[in-house]
């Protein structure tokens, strides 16, 4: 009984050490450029242009500001798994968060504030 919970031991210890652990190689459902609709905002309808890109495995990015025609950097960027996102970035002197939820392979949905609903597509290249 002692040999076989030795060899059991050995094996699984075999087995440990030989097992490595590879990195996840699904592409990051929300890279890329999004146009998104904000519906319901004090100044009606309203448009975003986000670029949300991965460096160095780390989801950073930036939405277009239409009024200076520059982009400016998300301020965090928060994902629990790869269908939900939330971009936090400063707008018009407000401190905002952005939700978005995958839908399909190229729209999602959400709330900015999770007070005005909110429309993504993926823009094409």
């Amino acid at each position: 009984m002692k040999r076989h919970n030795l060899l059991i031991a050995v094996i699984a210890s075999f087995v440990l050490l030989t097992s490595s652990v590879h990195a996840q190689t699904t592409p990051n459902y929300f890279i890329g450029k999004w146009a998104v609709l904000l519906k319901g905002t004090p100044n009606g309808d309203g448009y975003l242009h986000l670029i949300v890109v991965d460096s160095a495995g780390i989801v950073k990015g930036s939405y277009l500001d239409t009024a200076t025609k520059k982009q400016v950097p998300f301020t965090k960027v928060e994902q629990a798994d790869h269908g939900k996102i939330t971009f936090y970035f400063n707008i018009s002197n407000y401190d905002v968060y952005l939700k978005l939820e995958k839908k399909d392979d190229n729209h999602a949905t959400g709330t900015l504030l999770d007070m005005f609903d909110a429309v993504a597509e993926r823009e094409k290249k």
